[in-house]
């Protein structure tokens, strides 16, 4: 432990998941970080597994950062992102800048910005140039791990001791859900169509409730989701393998259409669906991870029907609100929490996240 850093004397190594290249995932003994100056050093409490993790998983490109790069992760790199855990070491500064306290619960956003870039620089940091997220470059190891660093720069926060942990987990995905519900720009008496509701998706779907729409919609091909999205708050299930989707919407809004279309299933089809499924003028958002490039009539967007179409990326200014929702019980994500394994058996956590039969979120207890 360097000199200036308060806490506890960490192992000299820790177990963590290791991603070295697409399907090459594996549990290995690393050295334990250390906090230097401004940073912090977090014993994980629980790591949830991302669909963007999955994809990654299996070599999808990302396109953060330079949009001209298709590159795959910075590896090697300890994967995880939707994390939480507890203050173990906290670096010269560290405790006076965040009001963090060793044993403290704490969470840190996804990105850690360079806070120099155009960006940066004009508050929006979520969109950093240079983009350093969690468990995708070597800079910021994530939190598949026993433990995990803080750099100084990141954007972390405490989280009341009263919140369970794996429901602290949750915090990332509901900041990210929050995002693209305020892109959606919402009004009183609204109709809210979300397309998918896996773990963003429900998130959503408690979110737009909060903003009181007229009508909250759910769209998904399993039955068993959209039970626990209308649990969430969502007045209609619509699966789409069962009765015709657009029709439906369009019979509850007297042909019109929704207002507000958040797509989140990370599927083509459902981009498609939207811009059928939207009234003229209506607020279109695209929030999903896609692994393959989509392709649509954009007459649609323009000519035909003049929508404003917002994309949503990460969670930013959020995460207290996340944190608080949870905390208060506004949003309760209990239901979405649907498998808890040990660090060892990441393979299989991946597995039921690539399968996307059985599971919702699936945590990783280190």
């Amino acid at each position: 432990m360097p000199p200036e850093a308060l806490g506890h004397d960490l192992p000299a190594t820790m177990k963590a998941v290791v991603c070295h290249a697409p399907e090459d995932y594996r549990l290995e003994e690393v050295p334990t970080p250390a906090a230097g100056p401004g940073e912090i050093v977090i014993r994980l409490d629980a790591c949830g597994v991302c669909a963007s993790d999955a994809k990654c998983y299996s070599g999808a490109p990302l396109f953060w950062g330079d949009a001209h790069r298709t590159g795959y992760v910075d590896a090697p790199v300890i994967a995880g992102h939707e994390l939480i855990g507890t203050v173990a070491q906290l670096g010269e500064g560290a405790a006076e800048k965040y009001g963090l306290q060793v044993g403290d619960r704490a969470i840190s956003e996804q990105i850690i910005p360079c806070w120099e870039c155009r960006y940066c620089t004009r508050g929006q940091y979520w969109m950093c140039q240079v983009h350093n997220i969690y468990g995708f470059k070597q800079v910021a190891q994530g939190g598949m791990a026993e433990y995990m660093k803080f750099p100084a720069g990141a954007l972390n926060y405490k989280v009341p001791a009263e919140v369970p942990p794996e429901h602290a987990a949750l915090i990332e995905p509901l900041a990210c859900s929050i995002h693209a519900v305020q892109r959606g720009e919402i009004e009183f008496g609204d109709v809210v169509v979300v397309a998918g509701v896996g773990t963003l998706g429900l998130g959503m779907i408690g979110a737009a409730k909060l903003k009181t729409p007229g009508l909250l919609i759910a769209v998904d091909l399993s039955d068993d989701r959209l039970e626990i999205a209308k649990r969430l708050g969502a007045d209609v299930g619509v699966n789409p393998s069962k009765e015709d989707a657009i029709q439906r919407v369009r019979d509850l809004t007297e042909g019109y259409g929704c207002d507000v279309y958040i797509e989140a299933t990370g599927h083509p089809k459902a981009v498609e669906q939207g811009l059928h499924m939207i009234r003229k003028l209506g607020t279109f958002v695209e929030f999903s991870v896609m692994r393959e490039p989509v392709t649509v009539d954009w007459t649609i967007i323009g000519d035909t029907k003049e929508l404003n179409i917002h994309g949503s990326h990460l969670g930013p200014y959020c995460y207290p609100l996340a944190i608080d929702y949870i905390h208060r019980g506004l949003i309760d994500v209990a239901p979405i929490i649907t498998h808890e394994l040990p660090l060892e058996e990441y393979q299989d956590a991946l597995n039921m996240v690539l399968s996307g039969r059985d599971s919702i979120k699936v945590l990783l207890r280190p």
